[in-house]
């Protein structure tokens, strides 16, 4: 196998010399040094690829392609910490050529090296790459480059005949299972399904909406034709409502990815998640749309757009389909308006496709109706008469509206620190907001475009008992109850100005070592239940190394609703609180924290973009250091930060949880 492989890349490599001349190296590469203080730095080696050509990652493969290889030349005075970390994770796929799976990495990769100097003399660091460059066709013979890092020395550090570092050649790409991987994935892509699915059920029954199916009815009676061609029509005329919904946000966000790539889009859904103007703006967004809902005023569209569209409806073929199903769009508008809003916001929560997934389900449960509809135009004497029952849907849901958009003044309010919406006053709005909305349903409330009901009716009854039940559920919240069902979307338990629960010694909180309570930014950040902590990763390390314990490193961020159900319903845990207490250093880093640090702390990256708050500096630490940005994510490290197993992503199941910590303690024991 290993003469198939030479052969493989040789004969290539004499048909690109004899096909093309010489051709040039593909991967042109940057350097960069990052002083991180007290003699430590990152050094960082930037891999500019490209296209169509890709390099492969550092495997290791038996009988496979050149991997790339990095080696760190043995140096008295530096100390290497852990391995090297590549900033992405590389792209898979089966080589049939070299029969196995392999890995490579395309445009762009950054391998990073963290060391620390221990002499008091300026050292010199060699690093040698070798990597070999691919496309589809070709193969060109692998390459190498030095890299010369020059540092300085430390005061009171040895000299430099200090014992030489011990270069490790292992490579360190710190990553999820797979199967935790694809548990936050379905986990977060049915829950936003579920939630499209209900919505777009639920515009249908607005005001605004509702008497448009007997206009499509009637649309679909007059053409002729057979069966067959009426029922493509009707067809076309679903898929014209889902694309009239989808089509804008989908461009949308494939521009920005086509501009700027994963890390550019993902960075516009970051700052769209964390900083407070989106946030602040998608607030106001809910308020005017929940006014809109309670019968305020009415967010329309202008009627001459309306009139255009619906007088092209009347054109006939696919054509007067298509604008039957704009004008269907435009005039649903001031109702399905808030609710398309109000989803497109809450998905810029999640990943980054997640606003393409939630516009096409929506607009398919909305379009699903008018396409059976369509189909069978006979259903419509099956259909509930308009009435008042729809004003009643539209203000139920401004009712939710407002209770939602509370969430999104939550994050700002946590993120920068401001303190205006504790646990208890969200809490407090919450129960007001289902209160009004239980005697709304019991008829003791009326808006103006409500019409007067002798009686109840058997269903607004139930909608009142579940309201009703859901606001009891609420009030113990109000003393410190913990809600684990609503975690994900309060304000965390230290924001609780007083906890009669813990008080009363009903909520067990973990006790420990005083010392174990970070000094730096425990002025606004806190752990929960209780725990002692650390926020800064130096200064958590110094300690776990005092005490000789492991550490769990946390990477978490105000906006994560992750977070907090893992704290809420993983961390409460009576063992996982006791094993965190006895057997761990716990440092926690928010990867979306505002706090903009002294400029000593500041960090410079290698394309000169300077870092000044606490969260985009954690950020960046997570992603360099261990390869990932996603949140909640927990890695277990022994004192000289090696990795203690396979790090751990969102997943309730508290045992699994359990035996992940006992697992690190063993091994962290056994070394």
């Amino acid at each position: 196998m290993k003469f198939k492989s030479l052969l493989l890349t040789f004969s290539a490599f004499l048909v690109a010399l004899v096909a093309n001349g010489q051709i040039m190296e593909p991967v042109s590469w940057k350097q960069a040094t990052v002083d991180n203080g007290d003699g430590y730095y990152l050094l960082q080696m930037t891999a500019t690829i490209e296209q169509p050509f890709h390099m492969y990652d550092m495997g290791p493969y038996q009988d496979g392609p050149n991997p790339t290889t990095v080696t760190v030349t043995d140096t008295p005075g530096v100390e290497l910490v852990d391995g090297i970390v590549a900033s992405v994770e590389p792209k898979r796929k089966f080589d049939d050529g070299f029969g196995m799976e392999i890995g490579y990495f395309e445009n762009s990769v950054t391998f990073s090296q963290r060391v620390k100097v221990t002499s008091a003399d300026p050292v010199t660091l060699k690093i040698n790459i070798e990597w070999q460059s691919c496309d589809d066709e070709t193969c060109l013979p692998p390459t190498d480059e030095d890299f010369i890092f020059k540092l300085a020395g430390v005061e009171g550090g040895e000299t430099i005949e200090a014992t030489p570092a011990k270069a490790s050649p292992e490579t360190v790409v710190a990553d999820e299972p797979a199967e935790v991987r694809q548990l936050k994935r379905e986990s977060t892509l049915w829950s936003t399904i579920i939630a499209a699915i209900l919505w777009g059920f639920a515009a249908l029954l607005t005001p605004c909406v509702f008497p448009m199916v007997p206009m499509t009815v009637s649309f679909f009676m007059k053409s002729s034709g057979s069966k067959s061609r009426g029922r493509f029509m009707a067809s076309f005329y679903g898929l014209s409502i889902i694309a009239l919904y989808t089509l804008p946000i989908a461009i949308i966000i494939m521009v920005t990815y086509i501009a700027g790539g994963d890390a550019v889009t993902a960075d516009i859904f970051n700052w769209l998640s964390t900083h407070w103007i989106p946030n602040i703006i998608f607030f106001f967004t809910f308020m005017i749309f929940a006014a809109s809902f309670l019968g305020a005023f009415e967010i329309v569209l202008p009627s001459s757009l309306v009139n255009k569209s619906d007088a092209k409806a009347d054109k006939g073929g696919l054509v007067g389909v298509f604008f039957m199903a704009l004008t269907l769009v435009l005039v649903s508008f001031s109702c399905t308006g808030p609710i398309v809003g109000s989803i497109l916001v809450q998905s810029t929560q999640g990943a980054i496709w997640e606003p393409i997934v939630t516009m096409l389900v929506f607009s398919a449960a909305f379009a699903l109706p008018f396409t059976l509809f369509a189909f069978f135009p006979s259903l419509l004497k099956n259909l509930p008469k308009s009435g008042g029952w729809l004003n009643s849907v539209k203000v139920v849901l401004g009712f939710i509206e407002l209770a939602l958009g509370l969430k999104f003044l939550s994050v700002a309010d946590q993120t920068y620190h401001w303190g205006i919406l504790d646990r208890e006053v969200y809490i407090a709005l919450w129960i007001v907001i289902f209160s009004m909305l239980g005697f709304y349903l019991l008829g003791k409330l009326r808006f103006s475009h409500d019409s007067e009901e002798p009686y109840i009716k058997v269903k607004k009854l139930i909608l009142a008992i579940i309201t009703f039940a859901f606001v009891v559920y609420l009030i113990p919240g109000m003393f410190g109850a913990p809600l684990k069902a609503l975690s994900g979307y309060l304000p965390p338990m230290h924001t609780h100005d007083f906890n009669l629960m813990e008080a009363r010694g009903n909520v067990g909180v973990a006790s420990g070592d005083s010392e174990a309570r970070g000094k730096k930014y425990s002025d606004f950040l806190h752990m929960p239940h209780g725990l002692n902590g650390f926020f800064d990763y130096e200064e958590g390390m110094a300690y776990a190394r005092k005490v000789g314990k492991p550490v769990i490193l946390d990477f978490s961020g105000h906006g994560c609703v992750n977070c907090r159900e893992m704290e809420a319903n993983v961390w409460s845990d009576k063992e996982v609180l006791r094993i965190l207490n006895d057997e761990y250093v716990i440092i926690s880093l928010y990867v979306d924290d505002k706090k903009e640090l002294p400029e000593s702390e500041w960090i410079t990256l290698p394309n000169g973009k300077v870092l000044k708050t606490l969260g985009k500096i954690n950020a960046n630490f997570q992603t360099t250091r261990f390869g990932v940005n996603g949140q909640p994510y927990y890695i277990l490290l022994d004192n000289d930060g090696k990795e203690l197993g396979q790090p751990r992503g969102y997943n309730l199941n508290v045992q699994e949880y359990i035996n992940f910590l006992n697992e690190g303690v063993a091994k962290y024991k056994s070394r």
